[in-house]
């Protein structure tokens, strides 16, 4: 029997004896009773500094909710700043009473000539309808120190939204549309001086829109169900096309017994589609179309004051553009135990997943990848992991977990060689691309091990004072590429927090270990690699403002505050210190 057969064997057995326990406890009873077990699970991730937070939830009728539109504010992408995975990230008690507001506009100005709006309007006929637009801008118009090409950028977000609550569902249509420009500036050293790069436009321009559709059910089998369609395309005409559809169900186990617990069933259809006008080497076209399906079945339950899930992932993926298709089944188990009212938590578990990379997402992480791509999927085949979480005295919050994992295609950002020597303009009889000269980025795919290593934890000094930090160790096993390129092994993440009633500070210090990256001995079409290294950085960043009453404030960010000259990828030196400043308004129409 293979692996995926044994985990359904187990649980289903687990389903048998859990009805069988009840069964016991319960044959004098004859009422028909739901026992209603609610599992959490520590899901770490780094983000910004935040407090954990374990005071309850009180939960109000979905029709008595005034729902708000939450938007993120100020999420400025700051050329500078390099954002390491954290822990949860929280506000702390501020112990003032803040009026709340639908609105709000924010403006403001920095250097390198970078103005900045942000916007969110909001409306609501009171448990009827809804409606709300946001939207976000923010440039930097002044090159980078030591950059022989362009290096400025801009970045325009907006989303618009209309809900619908009805007497049993409630319905919501969402517009996201972003068009982001940046430039291919990061060109080798031995280029900068050679009379090619008078030839180099060094712009790209990326535009994305997404249409969303999503239905939130009452008392029926169907939880919720959402269809997205987005399309993304840059400058130079590629193309990629991803269609969503997500359905939760509800399955009660009552022809079984009166006692299980339901049964959570989550499915999702895929579709991804996209092309590229040429590959790497000539001008031929790259097409890539992937479709997948996937079945999410998880029962959640209580045995010996444990808490337990057990599910699995089940996947049918079809590359049709290769003619590969695969059955896939991963395991979703995860166990933990209280101690003390969560003073203490023990977890455990395996897991695995299917990832359908895109060039969005490899736009995202890394703006300054040539579209000239290979797309497939990364199987996370196995993800075992142990950890302990908990607070001391409602003060004092930690996290602390160890996790190894294995993945079969997992993409690594490797830097292109350069097709031009400084002076030839074609190679192969081909003209070459202005992301040709040693100035982007290709994605290789390799199979890694991980082992890694967690901590975070977070000390609310006072109600007006919080700190905290993290620590992540990550050890990765290539099989065939020469180093595990572009990641770091160590990243640090200390932040400190500070807000009165009119004041409020913010500090955030990032430490980056040193990461390995490609170098070529000789231009294209050799392949011949040596390895260099990314030094590591510390990042300091600062923030803070004035409230001279609930609606009106003004703020300061600064960025970089040491001055630090690194880069994130290789080639790309970031922007020194960084200094924006501007006023917020929050209203009510």
């Amino acid at each position: 029997m293979n692996k995926g057969g044994v985990l359904l064997l187990l649980f289903f057995s687990f389903l048998g004896l859990k009805a069988q326990e009840k069964k016991k406890e319960t044959a004098k009873d004859t009422v028909k009773t739901e026992v209603v077990n609610v599992i959490t699970t520590y899901n770490p991730k780094i983000a910004d500094a935040n407090k954990i937070q374990r005071t309850p939830e009180i939960k109000l009728s979905e029709k008595s909710k005034k729902k708000q539109l939450k938007y993120t504010i100020f999420s400025i992408p700051v050329a500078s700043t390099f954002m390491p995975k954290t822990g949860v990230v929280k506000g702390i008690d501020v112990g003032v009473k803040e009026r709340v507001y639908d609105n709000y506009i924010a403006g403001g100005f920095g250097n390198f000539t970078t103005p900045f709006v942000e916007t969110a309007l909001h409306y609501d006929t009171r448990f009827k309808n809804e409606m709300g637009i946001y939207a976000r801008y923010i440039s930097s118009n002044e090159d980078i120190k030591n950059t022989a090409l362009t290096s400025t950028f801009s970045n325009f977000k907006t989303a618009l939204f209309y809900k619908q609550q009805e007497r049993y569902f409630d319905w919501k249509v969402s517009l996201n549309s972003a068009q982001n420009k940046y430039n291919w500036y990061g060109i080798p050293e031995n280029l900068k001086a050679s009379t090619a790069i008078e030839t180099i436009n060094s712009e790209q321009e990326n535009n994305y829109f997404q249409l969303i559709g999503a239905f939130d059910f009452e008392n029926t089998i169907v939880e919720n169900t959402t269809v997205s369609v987005s399309s993304f395309s840059d400058a130079y005409q590629s193309k990629e096309l991803l269609m969503h559809l997500k359905t939760a169900f509800n399955l009660s186990l009552d022809f079984i017994s009166y006692d299980l617990n339901d049964l959570s069933v989550d499915t999702k259809f895929e579709v991804l589609k996209g092309a590229f006008k040429r590959n790497s080497i000539d001008n031929s076209e790259i097409d890539y179309s992937i479709i997948t399906s996937k079945i999410h079945p998880t029962y959640n339950f209580t045995l010996f004051d444990f808490s337990i899930k057990a599910g699995m992932k089940l996947f049918a993926s079809v590359d049709t553009e290769n003619r590969v298709t695969n059955l896939l089944a991963y395991p979703d188990v995860q166990i933990s135990k209280s101690i003390n009212k969560d003073a203490l938590i023990f977890y455990t578990g395996v897991s695995g997943d299917l990832k359908t990379n895109t060039y969005q997402d490899f736009s995202q992480e890394n703006p300054y990848v040539s579209p000239t791509l290979f797309i497939t999927q990364t199987s996370e085949k196995m993800n075992i992991f142990l950890g302990a979480s908990g607070n001391i005295n409602k003060v004092f919050s930690f996290n602390f977990k160890a996790s190894y994992k294995e993945e079969e295609d997992s993409p690594f950002f490797i830097r292109n060689n350069s097709k031009s020597n400084g002076t030839n303009l074609i190679a192969n009889n081909i003209p070459l691309e202005n992301y040709d000269f040693g100035n982007s980025f290709s994605i290789s795919y390799d199979d890694v091990t991980t082992t890694s290593f967690l901590g975070e934890f977070e000390y609310d000094v006072t109600n007006k004072i919080a700190a905290g930090g993290s620590i992540q160790y990550d050890d990765y096993q290539v099989k065939n590429l020469e180093e595990a390129w572009n990641l770091p092994a160590v990243q640090v993440a200390v932040f400190g927090k500070y807000k009165s009633e009119k004041w409020y500070a913010t500090t955030n210090i990032f430490y980056v270990d040193e990461r390995k990256t490609v170098t070529y001995t000789s231009p294209f079409p050799s392949s011949a690699i040596g390895t260099d290294r990314l030094g590591s950085f510390v990042d300091v960043n600062l923030n803070g403002g004035y409230h001279f009453n609930d609606a009106l404030s003004v703020f300061l960010k600064l960025n970089n505050v040491l001055n630090t000259n690194y880069q994130r990828f290789s080639n790309f030196n970031v922007q020194g210190f960084q200094a924006l400043g501007g006023v917020t308004y929050k209203f009510d129409f």
